[in-house]
């Protein structure tokens, strides 16, 4: 069942009332950006080749490593000390969403890994 134009309208309302929004894109599973807020057409496109490539990718790679023929990747998430993308794929379309992680997070995730780089440095 497709989605109406207000369904999405509201999931993307709701996206953008979570703290750390940045950006997001639509695009159909042919590459075609769609939609987009808060980024350059450009940017859209080059965030799509990407995302459709790893997503083709991972997809292939879990049905290889999982013998169950209904495993699917659902989405992607990556997160860096900067930026965090996620990418779900849902029926023909592809929703990319950046965010921002909370400056909190980041430094967390920065002093946990000094605490290990310590560890392994300690014979």
């Amino acid at each position: 069942m497709a989605a109406t134009g207000n369904e999405v309208d509201d999931a993307i309302r709701d996206l953008k009332s979570i703290p750390g929004f940045a950006a997001y894109a639509i695009l159909n599973n042919d590459g075609i950006v769609i939609k987009y807020e808060n980024m350059s057409y450009k940017t859209a496109v080059h965030h799509a080749h990407q995302v459709l490539s790893l997503s083709s990718k991972a997809s292939r790679y879990v049905r290889d490593l999982f013998d169950a023929p209904d495993n699917e990747v659902e989405s992607i998430r990556l997160r860096t000390v900067d930026y965090e993308m996620i990418i779900a794929q849902v029926g023909n379309f592809t929703v990319i969403v950046t965010q921002n992680p909370s400056k909190s997070d980041s430094k967390l995730v920065v002093e946990e890994k000094k605490e290990g780089e310590e560890k392994k440095e300690a014979p």
